[in-house]
């Protein structure tokens, strides 16, 4: 079995010193893919160190602009292969693709754009096609995928609190839904947790502001992605909620593989 978190912790440093660490030694997952990291490696001794002190192997994409974006993968078992980015410019300069190889299968951990600025619609409709199509070629060589990572897009309606008024937010635009549906059709991609929870609304992210996650007024946005060949070896996918180190929280995936 492996236990594959996939977990944006808006900050690495801020997480951490809300006991990310002890979060981790009890939940123990074999890879956890983290967005938002926020930091560079230099930046890190004291949050590497504890990382180390648990046992995990750590490996970190980050953006050119220090505190921004940046994704990482840490793992328990070392992987056979690495690969920072994705060999496009503009997705490489901001840190948002690291993928992992293991022995039986491969973890690519993802921080789409947000748009919450609409003038960064653009750059993150671009970002999906060229994602999109940069999955196709790594399938062809790698076909037990693994997609971790906040996608900042609420597929169906039942991923999102209030649908109707956010229909014109980005997030929920059709343009992104239609696009989410057309990568996972086009990739033949799973999503573990509405496989197994068809019916269950569950969120993962949380505005700061109102007292929004109170009130449990949320949004689905961060999602394992299974390709065709591990789909029989999905076991489990639940959202961690009872876990408070950012806005979002944590998705845990279990796969009966070795």
């Amino acid at each position: 079995m492996k236990k594959i978190i996939t977990y944006n912790v808006n900050g690495i440093r801020a997480a951490m010193a809300k006991n990310l660490s002890e979060w981790i030694s009890g939940v123990a997952p074999d890879v956890l893919c983290l967005q938002e990291s926020k930091a560079h490696s230099d930046q890190l001794d004291k949050e590497i160190k504890e990382l180390e002190d648990l046992g995990y192997s750590h490996y970190w994409h980050s953006a050119e602009k220090k505190g921004y974006s940046g994704v990482s993968i840490i793992s328990k078992e070392k992987p056979i292969r690495l690969k920072y980015g994705c060999d496009i410019a503009h997705i490489d300069s901001e840190g948002r693709v690291l993928q992992a190889d293991f022995e039986n299968f491969s973890v690519i951990s993802v921080y789409v754009p947000s748009a919450s600025n609409m003038d960064r619609l653009d750059f993150k409709m671009e970002f999906c096609r060229d994602f999109s199509n940069y999955i196709a070629n790594v399938l062809l060589t790698h076909p037990n995928l693994v997609i971790c990572g906040d996608f900042n897009i609420s597929h169906e309606p039942i991923d999102i609190h209030d649908p109707v008024r956010l229909k014109t937010v980005s997030g929920f635009l059709p343009m992104e839904r239609e696009w989410l549906t057309e990568f996972l059709v086009e990739n033949k991609l799973a999503d573990p947790y509405r496989y197994l929870h068809p019916e269950t609304q569950e969120f993962t992210w949380w505005s700061y502001r109102a007292g929004a996650r109170a009130k449990n007024k949320g949004w689905r946005l961060d999602y394992h992605y299974v390709s065709q060949p591990l789909q029989h070896a999905i076991s489990e996918c639940n959202i961690l909620g009872e876990a408070i180190h950012s806005d979002h929280c944590p998705v845990e995936l279990v796969l009966n593989i070795k």
